[in-house]
């Protein structure tokens, strides 16, 4: 069976079920997908290779969903659309949509169309993590190690400081994390200040003195992997600076001491 994970977000039970049939036939792995709601809940856990998203769902606007998957940048996006007018297409393709696809269409262009995008994504396919020093961040298990040890974290968290670091060092605001991390709207920014406070406490060397997860005053937050990079020097405490000073002059009389009795 193909490795390749597809997902269909159509409101038609119908057509859902024809285009995942077909589909399954070629080898393909589907997950049929009725409303934005599932969509979102679902990808937040695990992102498919590609999302085939009906512009028109029950619970909303498609487009939408599809400009939400496309800022995770794991996924190719196919829409499906009765709305044929070119400015319905640029919106689409703007919003992310890797290829457009109007209704009604033939099955054989359906498929032509899905096998064109998976060649593609067979060509420049995804990173399967993220590195920067102690700190990997697997994309396809959705799991994080530190220092050599997996951490525990929940699919909120997970989503969170993926996003992060997808910036690569740039500052993202509360509400831009929220719509970009979150499976469903959300319009209270403090949630990201629990969540980063909790992801702080398992990742941060010291969770009061934050470096790696950054406050950004008057915007959000900025994910430092540079702090990862730094070689740790070791410091030595006041109290073991004393003792090393008394052992070195302790040493230095002692050595006065045997010079006179030669």
């Amino acid at each position: 069976m193909s490795s390749i994970y597809i997902a269909i977000v159509e409101g038609n039970p119908h057509l859902r079920s024809l285009l995942g049939w077909h589909l399954q036939q070629i080898g393909y792995r589907v997950q049929q997908i009725a409303t934005i709601g599932q969509a979102r809940a679902t990808f937040t856990n695990r992102q498919p290779t590609l999302a085939i998203i009906d512009s028109d769902l029950p619970d909303g606007d498609g487009i939408e969903l599809c400009n939400w998957l496309y800022q995770q940048r794991q996924s190719l996006i196919l829409i499906l659309s009765a709305r044929n007018s070119e400015k319905d297409i640029v919106r689409g393709l703007k919003a992310g949509a890797d290829d457009y696809l109007t209704k009604p269409f033939g099955m054989q262009e359906f498929i032509a169309r899905v096998e064109a995008l998976t060649r593609r994504m067979r060509v420049t396919s995804a990173p399967l993590y993220l590195e920067y020093g102690d700190l990997k961040i697997d994309l396809v298990q959705r799991r994080v190690q530190f220092k050599g040890e997996f951490i525990d974290l929940t699919p909120q968290e997970f989503s969170l400081l993926y996003i992060l670091a997808q910036a690569e060092g740039n500052a993202l605001s509360r509400s831009e994390l929220l719509r970009r991390a979150w499976p469903e709207a959300i319009d209270n920014p403090r949630t990201i200040d629990t969540h980063v406070l909790s992801l702080r406490k398992k990742i941060e060397t010291d969770p009061r003195q934050p470096s790696l997860i950054q406050t950004v005053r008057n915007i959000g937050y900025r994910f430092n992997p540079d702090v990862l990079q730094e070689p740790q020097i070791p410091t030595m405490p006041p109290s073991a600076i004393a003792t090393n000073n008394r052992n070195n002059k302790n040493g230095h009389n002692l050595s006065a001491m045997a010079v006179n009795r030669l």
